[in-house]
């Protein structure tokens, strides 16, 4: 996705024009949710909100191809941007993404592939560097096999709270304007009026090309935070964590050893597990997909009881989780990860 630097800056900027602003769409991708659940293996534990998943895919996916993709999406930083290609219309296949890939420049993906070896070395690159014509072949072939192993038996799912989301936020854009419609997209994601600004530990060192709008696109795996892409030629794309995502897995959260839910309940357990950004309650309500009011009644409760806290950062009350829930979060033994 974006190029980055470490140390240089926090926000990520994307510049809009007039034309811009009247392109912003949204799409949903069943290739962005293969790639980045690459990286949530790695990222999430059996006490976030991909548990129940991370519990069932990982008996089933360790091998050669899983090895490829590890080293091309690593847990941190730069992912080549070719690997997420811009879905054309609002809903795609799997097919036509995978399409999308295999028909990258060769000049592409060398130089995209040799910009991830510069700042995250792996023995796996510097083959595919030289040969790109090969690299496109196993990429897409280890890219099937995941798909269809890891994301493909939980797609039907993963989409339906995908379309929701899109039919909340077209909903917020008819109702409100563009305002609205970034107001509650992600604490991490603001919109400046010629710009929106990505709250993120790094800057990019690309910038996008004039006249190609602005694609949003909800996803699963980026939770909790947002990606983006910004370098030429690609379309300018901000990701985010859907609206809902909280009950994604909800039918088999009951089976999961959660400490935390054993004490204070399932809806509330939620909350605390949701809680590693600080949130205020419209973005909260927002990613659990329960109202503003009954959630304020479940924050007073964890508030009392110590599991959150809260702090005021201008107009908005930002909810956080305090040392005492973190401990309760993660009291279960968690899944093994690999870097």
């Amino acid at each position: 996705m974006i190029r980055v630097r470490t140390n240089l800056g926090r926000v990520i900027t994307i510049r809009l024009n007039a034309g811009d602003v009247g392109r912003i769409r949204f799409a949903l991708s069943p290739v962005w949710e293969t790639m980045t659940s690459v990286r949530a293996l790695s990222n999430n534990t059996a006490q976030s909100v991909h548990g129940p998943w991370l519990q069932k895919v990982r008996p089933t996916i360790e091998g050669d191809d899983l090895t490829l993709l590890r080293a091309l999406i690593p847990p941190y930083g730069y992912i080549p941007d070719f690997m997420t290609p811009a879905p054309p219309r609002r809903s795609t296949s799997f097919e036509s993404g995978l399409a999308a890939i295999a028909a990258t420049p060769h000049e592409m993906v060398a130089d995209e592939i040799g910009k991830l070896h510069h700042d995250t070395p792996h023995p796996l690159l510097p083959e595919l560097i030289a040969h790109p014509a090969k690299a496109l072949d196993l990429i897409t072939s280890a890219l099937d096999t995941y798909w269809r192993r890891a994301i493909e038996p939980e797609w039907r799912r993963m989409r339906s709270l995908l379309q929701e989301d899109l039919a909340f936020r077209l909903d917020e854009l008819a109702s409100g304007g563009i305002e609205r419609l970034f107001r509650n997209l992600h604490p991490s994601i603001s919109y400046r009026g010629d710009r929106v600004e990505i709250d993120r530990p790094y800057r990019c060192d690309g910038e996008p090309m004039a006249g190609q709008g602005l694609l949003l696109v909800p996803c699963v795996f980026t939770w909790p935070a947002g990606l983006a892409v910004t370098g030429a030629p690609h379309v300018p794309t901000v990701t985010y964590p859907p609206r809902g995502l909280g009950r994604l897995w909800e039918d088999r959260q009951d089976t999961t050893d959660s400490p935390l839910a054993d004490l204070v309940g399932r809806t509330r357990a939620a909350i605390v597990s949701h809680l590693d950004l600080p949130m205020s309650t419209t973005h909260l309500a927002n990613q659990l997909g329960v109202s503003a009011p009954t959630l304020s009644v479940h924050l007073g409760i964890l508030r009392n009881a110590g599991v959150v806290d809260s702090r005021r950062d201008g107009r908005a009350v930002l909810y956080h989780r305090t040392p005492l829930g973190h401990q309760l979060l993660t009291a279960a033994t968690p899944l093994a990860t690999s870097a």
